[in-house]
């Protein structure tokens, strides 16, 4: 996840554009960088590797020289480690076209082998930079001639141009480019990444979302996937794919800066729950299908033939990333793969055992948790192998891992985890999906079937995330609770030890998490008339086993609220219910942790508890 800023108009082009990325760089912050056209028609370009105040510096040291029209980004790498050569803007060879992207081209690397066929030069390491060069083939294919014409009757050539350019991506993006030939006009596109923008008075924007200019109009128009837009100081046209021309309806934003930097949601945890089936979908985008082959061998270095060689698979992480790891450990196991999770911090003696046979998935949003750090070290020092699995571009973990297997989550503001924990399992489930198939355990006919119900699962999270409003309530009838149990069993339990994580860490209250068959082995004497037990129990397997458990609770007076399905709401007698959509046993737990981030945040917020920075805690843990 990127930050788009763009501006054309008569006012200061660079102090608005840089203004706007500071207010993006929540969506990301390892590089930046503005690109606009000066008076002369020269394109001025100035890029960082770091924040945007080290970028606001350096162009203050030099600024442009009577800029009208521009575009901006702060970067959250997927494609390259975190540099100024892979910071945006980015150029093509004539050093006049400019673009801007957030989002994944799918197929850059058929496009990029292409086009260095054809003469071009490329200067990153990133999927962005063939946007550009791309660009400057579609002129060259309409034979512009940059000096012989005005620049105002190169506009046609140019909006031309860019649609054919956008005609040939596949993936997610949102994009904004510049030609120094033609200053007076942006243009923009967007599919399945957010781009919006904002309407002025002799001036307009284009932001990935409204906080980069709120304080310069409150006028806006949402773009839909597969539509572009035509920016000019005085308006701007609309268009679909094929160059058709629509009308767009402009709507007033009634959020203050701080609201529309969150989405208009109330706290960063609460949209990052609601980014959930976009942080799977981005992270599944272009990996899945064929299963088996070597489609991951590119990007991880993992080949087939790596895939049928590993005698066995070790989990290791912390926290939540930890019970990301169980349910791999149960996904890997429920295939016949042999697979072994552990605490990261309690991974020393373990480590010993490892060998050049095995496997070790490391797992880590920022890829710098120091015990996840040691853990590699010495299962690297044993001769094991290691897949890191971390939203973090150039993080210490991916310098010191074989393999590297990036989530595609964008930064995660708070510090409790939602988002990121979702693209954890995501990631999980595409590698148990490919292992499977590359070792025969699946059959082409059950491979594409896997994959089928993989890709179904961001439209299942939409559905479980409309019901908010409902889970909201039954979680307000809990805000005076004190103790909380979750319980579950098979592939949910690890999602029962997340439900707990989550209400003690935002919500400052004493949760634990169990495997429904140890309850009468010792918890069950903890119970009291009143107590909330949150008992996650879709459809499957073990549902009569959760059935009887459920019934023992409720007997010593819990007052049980159950995670199911339609199916499963008739064998299981809660006192209330959370009904989520139906999904195929495996995939579940990729929904039912999210009535139980909900449930926490709701909680939360009715004890005023500070849920983005919640007390004592840090967003990575880098000392031991």
């Amino acid at each position: 996840m990127c930050g788009i800023t763009g501006y054309i108009g008569d006012n200061k082009t660079t102090d608005i554009l840089i203004d706007g990325l500071k207010r993006l760089e929540y969506r990301g912050y390892d590089s930046c960088g503005i690109a606009v056209v000066d008076a002369k028609n020269e394109l001025y370009l100035r890029r960082v590797s770091g924040r945007v105040d080290a970028l606001d510096k350096l162009v203050a040291g030099d600024p442009a020289k009577g800029p009208k029209s521009g575009v901006g980004h702060t970067r959250w790498a997927t494609h390259g480690a975190p540099s100024e050569d892979n910071a945006h803007p980015h150029t093509d060879c004539t050093g006049r076209v400019v673009v801007v992207h957030n989002g994944i081209i799918e197929n850059y690397l058929d496009l990029k082998e292409k086009l260095q066929a054809g003469g071009h030069k490329f200067k990153s390491e990133t999927d962005t930079e063939v946007i550009a060069h791309l660009m400057e083939e579609k002129l060259k294919s309409l034979h512009v001639q940059e000096k012989a014409v005005r620049a105002e009757m190169l506009e046609p050539v140019f909006f031309e141009a860019f649609r054919r350019t956008v005609a040939e991506l596949k993936g997610s993006f949102a994009l904004s480019m510049v030609w120094a030939s033609c200053p007076a006009m942006l243009l923009a596109a967007r599919m399945h990444s957010p781009l919006v923008i904002g309407l002025g008075k002799g001036e307009n924007f284009i932001a990935s979302d409204v906080s980069a200019f709120l304080k310069f109009t409150k006028r806006v128009v949402f773009l839909n996937d597969g539509e572009m837009a035509a920016v000019r100081k005085d308006g701007v046209d609309y268009y679909d794919f094929k160059g058709k021309k629509t009308s767009k309806d402009a709507v007033t934003i009634q959020w203050d800066s701080t609201m529309a930097e969150k989405g208009g949601y109330k706290h960063f945890m609460l949209k990052e729950i609601h980014e959930q089936a976009e942080s799977v979908e981005n992270t599944l985008r272009g990996r899945l299908l064929p299963l088996g082959g070597d489609i991951l061998k590119a990007e991880t270095g993992l080949t087939t033939a790596s895939m049928k060689g590993f005698a066995a698979l070790q989990f290791v992480a912390c926290g939540t990333a930890y019970h990301a790891c169980l349910v791999g450990r149960f996904l890997f196991e429920n295939f016949g793969i042999p697979a072994h999770a552990d605490v990261a911090s309690e991974f020393t003696d373990r480590a010993k055992l490892m060998h050049k046979d095995t496997l070790v998935v490391a797992i880590s949003q920022s890829g710098e948790t120091a015990d996840t750090l040691f853990a590699v070290r010495e299962a690297k020092a044993a001769g094991a192998r290691v897949l890191a699995i971390t939203n973090t571009v150039g993080s210490t973990l991916t310098r010191e891992a074989d393999y590297v297997l990036h989530t595609h989550c964008g930064p995660e503001i708070g510090v409790a985890s939602t988002k990121a924990f979702l693209g954890q399992l995501a990631a999980i489930y595409l590698l148990a999906g490919h292992f499977a198939a590359a070792r025969g355990i699946l059959s082409s006919t059950e491979a594409r079937r896997y994959a089928e119900d993989l890709l179904k699962v961001p439209r299942l999270i939409e559905e479980t995330l409309a019901g908010e409003k409902e889970i909201a309530k039954v979680a307000e009838a809990f805000a005076a609770s004190e103790h909380f149990l979750f319980i579950s069993r098979h592939i949910n339990y690890p999602i029962a030890l997340e439900g707990a994580l989550k209400i003690k860490e935002i919500s400052y209250v004493h949760a634990e998490g169990y495997a429904a068959g140890e309850m009468k082995h010792g918890p069950i004497a903890i119970i009291y008339k009143g107590m909330p037990l949150l008992a996650v129990a879709p459809t499957g397997r073990a549902l009569e086993l959760m059935a009887g458990n459920v019934e023992e609770a409720k007997a010593r007076g819990a007052d049980v609220v159950a995670i199911v399905d339609a199916a499963s709401r008739k064998t299981v007698k809660a006192n209330r219910y959370i009904v989520l959509p139906d999904a195929p046993e495996l995939f579940t737990p990729l929904l039912t942790v999210i009535p139980l981030q909900i449930f926490a945040y709701y909680v939360a917020l009715a004890k005023k508890c500070d849920i983005d920075k919640p007390r004592n805690l840090a967003k990575s843990v880098t000392v031991r």
